[in-house]
């Protein structure tokens, strides 16, 4: 019992809790070279980069939510809407089209944050039905089905596949959203109130802090995030669809969690989400790498990601798990 208690207390060390994260994507990043000699190659990791950054940008959108004490089940909808407004809009409007898609994930983000504050209907049910609406609006534009991005429109999204100095500019793109967003969370009066509420909602309202708005500017970076990962999603794959994001909503709030963000809000941030998208990117595209099959990718992401967030999760900050 003794060795037990001693355990658990050294895993609630803020130290131990704050190097598990990294410590599991190092070990991860071992076993699969031993899996597949070759993985740690300047090619292979390029392509993990670039394809962990549309996942990155999604969850980093998330964490905004999550740290507020919050959840966010829209962005895939708002992604994939993004998408669809893209591949539409390119053909007459060129790059403002960026824009114009960007701005509908706004939207619907201060959207779903007016339904959960002014209405006080719960962020998970908030968000639920606001992305069966997006998820309805996106069906209903693109008439049911994917809309491959023309000839004439694709001159307009190649800037997103090129690389600038061997770099990947949807790397640079994340790169910049994460520095953006770790700044804002560290630096500003947003940030700090943001952990604040996360902390304890009562507490914060005591200490003056505009909780309700708060919550607003959180949901609204959260949408235009997942909006942005969307129009990088469309143009990698040069077409737009109202299912191209449904994919990625568990991975990216797996992203936010495994990283070491406390789920009841009030403690983590940009960097430990940027180790968790590793984390995730890793494990999905290990599998390929060393071989499983793929009728058996789901059973194993499932239980390592069962596994990841047993031994990531900060414990210290959560009196009850539920």
């Amino acid at each position: 019992m003794k060795n037990s208690f001693d355990f658990r207390s050294m895993l609630a060390n803020a130290w131990v809790q704050d190097a598990i994260p990294p410590a599991l994507l190092i070990v991860l990043v071992i076993i699969v070279e031993i899996g597949s000699p070759g993985f740690l190659t300047g090619e292979t990791l390029a392509l993990l980069l670039s394809n962990t950054a549309v996942l990155f940008i999604l969850a980093t959108g998330v964490t905004f939510v999550i740290l507020i004490g919050g959840i966010d089940l829209s962005i895939q909808a708002v992604a994939s809407l993004a998408s669809v407004i893209l591949a539409q809009l390119l053909p007459s409007m060129g790059l403002l089209a960026f824009p114009v898609a960007i701005a509908a994930g706004l939207v619907f983000g201060i959207l779903s944050g007016v339904v959960h504050v002014w209405l006080r209907v719960p962020s998970f049910v908030a968000t639920l039905a606001t992305g069966g609406v997006v998820a309805g609006m996106a069906l209903w534009l693109a008439n049911g089905r994917a809309i491959t991005i023309e000839e004439g429109g694709r001159a307009s999204t190649s800037w997103i596949n090129a690389t600038i100095g061997g770099t990947p500019v949807v790397v640079l793109i994340a790169i910049g959203v994460g520095l953006a967003s770790y700044l804002g969370l560290r630096y500003t009066r947003f940030g700090r109130q943001s952990l604040a509420v996360g902390a304890g909602e009562p507490a914060a309202y005591a200490a003056g802090i505009n909780v309700d708005r708060t919550k607003i500017v959180a949901f609204a970076l959260s949408g235009t995030l997942a909006a942005i990962a969307g129009v990088i999603l469309a143009a990698r794959l040069s077409s737009g669809s109202p299912s191209l994001a449904n994919q990625l909503l568990l991975p990216a709030i797996a992203a936010v969690i495994v990283g070491g963000t406390a789920i009841t809000g009030g403690l983590g941030g940009v960097g430990r989400t940027a180790v968790g998208a590793l984390i995730i990117s890793i494990v999905r595209i290990g599998m390929t790498f060393v071989g499983v099959n793929i009728f058996a990718e789901n059973v194993v992401f499932g239980a390592v990601l069962i596994a990841a967030v047993a031994i990531t999760i900060d414990r210290s900050k959560i009196a009850i798990i539920k």
